[in-house]
């Protein structure tokens, strides 16, 4: 339980895939523990540890390549549960998001997940975001409009 959702079991299909469970790797890139590094192209963020160590996740990405945030951001907001808004241009892209034009709660049905970390360039909100997923079947795929999803 958690804030009084049950969050659902992974599937036993997705569970079975090793690959797309966290595991601890050997990380030689020089960045600072507690450090994120998202590598779109091979569909993995790296929480970097100490000791030239790292947490190692498989996430889903955007589903084409412009819809990638590139650069660096920091993170400028933490939510659990956070309300989900979709923006302009993914009303556009799917009219199906106008219905949530307002705003949708958090919640099991939320497509942000149980927790977001909101990415922030030169102190603006960038709009991308590392979140969970209610869709844990996208993992290690190309599906999102340009968040980070990770299960939750």
């Amino acid at each position: 339980m958690d804030r009084s959702y049950a969050i659902p079991a992974l599937e036993l299909d997705l569970a079975a895939n090793d690959d797309l469970l966290r595991r601890e790797v050997t990380f030689p890139a020089q960045y600072r523990p507690g450090t994120i590094v998202v590598s779109v192209t091979q569909r993995r963020l790296y929480l970097v540890q100490r000791g030239g160590r790292a947490l190692r996740y498989a996430v889903g990405v955007g589903r084409e390549e412009a819809l990638n945030f590139r650069g660096l951001a920091v993170i400028g907001r933490k939510a659990e549960w956070p309300r989900w808004i979709p923006s302009a241009d993914m009303i556009k892209c799917m009219p199906k998001y106008a219905a949530y034009a307002a705003g949708m709660p958090g919640g099991l049905e939320n497509p942000l997940g149980a927790r977001a970390l909101d990415l922030y360039v030169s102190n603006r909100d960038s709009y991308f975001r590392i979140h969970g997923t209610n869709e844990p079947a996208t993992i290690g795929r190309a599906v999102s409009s340009g968040c980070i999803r990770l299960f939750n």
